[in-house]
Order: structure tokens, then C-alpha cells, then sequence
């Protein structure tokens, strides 16, 4: 079954060649460009992915513009960063299409001491517990590889344009009873900085902007 991947991008141009070489068999990248200064656009094209321009900043705006733009019944969101091996996509597209999942996610599991900073790891434990406590469902990582059915994600009314918006995709599902499930994937070392983490002010930013969609 065709899977559109959507590909939130700012400032790629580094990361984008190998993720886009590694696309699965049936996968459209929709690389959605949240605003970068380093040709990411271009680069994404002449590769062939499907290129989509979000105005508004935020990395939830500019998942909310690919899901928009995507066709395909079932849709995965990936970081463009190269810290996810878009090979490894099947894992959370295979239980959607099976009927065995609503929404699929993928825990994180890094290769690597340095490629997710202890401090990183320990926020990412604390809000899992409060997911948990939140919703009940038993889920160990807010992945950054996830997957559902765009009909479905479109119908939860997700209104987070900022880092807030996997939260609040999991809380809806949730409160939606969908069956929400997790896989293991690999965890790589990303391309640059992090843009959301990457700085205390882009860290504190997403605490409070995750915090808001708990409450």
C-alpha cells in the first residue's frame, strides 16, 4: 500500500540525500519547508520528493501542512535530521495497514552514547510517565517516527503548530480510543543541531508548549 512520509524541514540540505535514497519501495517523501536558508527546497526536489511551503513556523505547522498535502491512506512523519533510517519505516506503517494499530510509533533506541544526550532521555522518561498517567496508554517515548491514517489523523482537529503537536496527536488518539501501539527503531546520530532542543530556549520552549497540551 503507498505511504506518504512527511518530512518537517529546516535547513536539511545536509540530511535530506540520504534519507531520500533510502525511501522503501511504494513511500512519497513530502518534504515540507518550515523556512530554510540552505537550499533544503532545491535539493529536495532534484532528489524527487514532493516539496510543500509552510509559512507559519513551527514544527506542528509544518506537520499539519504535509498531512494536509499527503494522499496516500496511510501517512508516517519522520524528522529530516538523519537520525531516523527511513528503511526502518515499515515498522510503524506495517501494523496500520494491517488493522493491528490506529497510530504507531517508533521508541527510540540509540546506536550510539552520544546520539541521544542523557538529559534529552531523561525529559523524554518524564513525559512518557505523564502520557501515561494522562491517557493510560503504556508508552515509553514520544517517537519522532510515527504513522496513522490520514483520514483519521485530519479528524482528530489537532490545533498544536508548535512542538506541542505529537503530544497532542497521542492525547486525542487517546481520548478518541484509538489502539495506540509503539516498535523499536534505530536512534542515529542527527545532521546539525536540533532545532527544537538543541538550545536551552528551544528546549524550555517545548517543555511549555507540551505542558500546555497536558493540561
Amino acid at each position: 500500500m503507498p505511504v506518504d512520509l512527511v518530512l518537517p524541514c529546516l535547513n536539511e540540505a545536509a540530511a535530506l540525500p540520504w534519507i531520500l535514497e533510502r525511501l522503501p519501495a511504494g513511500v512519497r517523501a513530502i518534504v515540507v519547508d518550515n523556512g530554510s536558508t540552505d537550499g533544503s527546497p532545491t535539493v529536495a526536489a532534484d532528489l524527487g520528493a514532493t516539496v510543500v511551503t509552510c509559512d507559519v513556523k513551527g514544527y506542528g505547522a509544518a506537520c499539519h501542512a504535509g498531512l494536509e498535502a499527503a494522499d496516500a491512506d496511510i501517512v508516517a512523519v519522520m524528522d529530516a535530521d538523519a537520525s531516523l533510517d527511513p528503511q526502518q519505516l515499515v515498522r510503524v506503517t506495517a501494523p496500520v495497514e494491517g488493522g493491528q494499530a490506529d497510530l504507531v510509533l517508533g521508541r527510540r533506541r540509540p546506536v550510539s552514547r552520544g546520539a541521544w544526550p542523557w538529559h534529552l532521555r531523561l525529559a523524554n522518561a518524564e513525559l512518557s510517565r505523564r502520557i501515561r498517567r494522562r491517557t493510560g496508554v503504556a508508552l515509553h517515548d514520544l517517537g519522532p517516527m510515527r504513522a496513522g491514517r490520514r483520514t483519521a489523523l485530519l479528524g482528530l482537529g489537532l490545533t498544536d503548530r508548535r512542538s506541542g503537536y505529537p503530544l497532542e496527536t497521542v492525547v486525542r488518539a487517546a481520548d478518541a480510543g484509538w489502539r495506540i501501539a509503539e516498535v523499536e527503531v534505530d536512534y542515529l546520530p542527527r545532521s546539525g543541531r536540533s532545532k527544537v532542543t538543541g538550545t536551552p530556549l528551544g528546549a524550555a520552549r517545548a517543555v511549555l508548549d507540551m505542558s500546555k497540551v497536558l493540561r
